[in-house]
């Protein structure tokens, strides 16, 4: 009979579910600029654990600790396209309530 091999988990955190969600909401707001760095975070999040049960704990804590900073990277990345996402809707936005604004005068100014 084949048991499954337990192996104890890694006191490295590997910060994946925050580089999935860097990973989704950079291509939406950033394009794949912004999905690039929580890829990078993917990669070396998976790292943690295999390293960690392969008995390399240096390399564990260094893959975590890659993983980190992208994640840190991406989200700046996310912050900032989201900020412009909400600044180009608002400029965009008023740049078309100005042009309606400016035909209903002239239309008021030759009556």
């Amino acid at each position: 009979m084949n048991q499954p091999v337990v192996t104890a988990a890694s006191p490295y955190p590997n910060y994946l579910p925050w580089s999935i969600t860097l990973t989704v909401l950079g291509a939406c707001f950033c394009c794949l600029i912004g999905a690039a760095p929580g890829i990078v975070a993917l990669v070396f999040g998976n790292q943690v654990n295999s390293k960690y049960a392969a008995g390399d704990e240096d390399g564990a804590r260094r893959a975590s600790e890659t993983a980190k900073i992208w994640c840190w990277v991406g989200t700046g990345l996310v912050a900032l396209g989201l900020i412009w996402t909400i600044l180009s809707f608002f400029i965009n936005g008023m740049s078309m309530m100005s042009d309606e604004f400016l035909q209903e005068l002239q239309k008021a100014q030759s009556r």
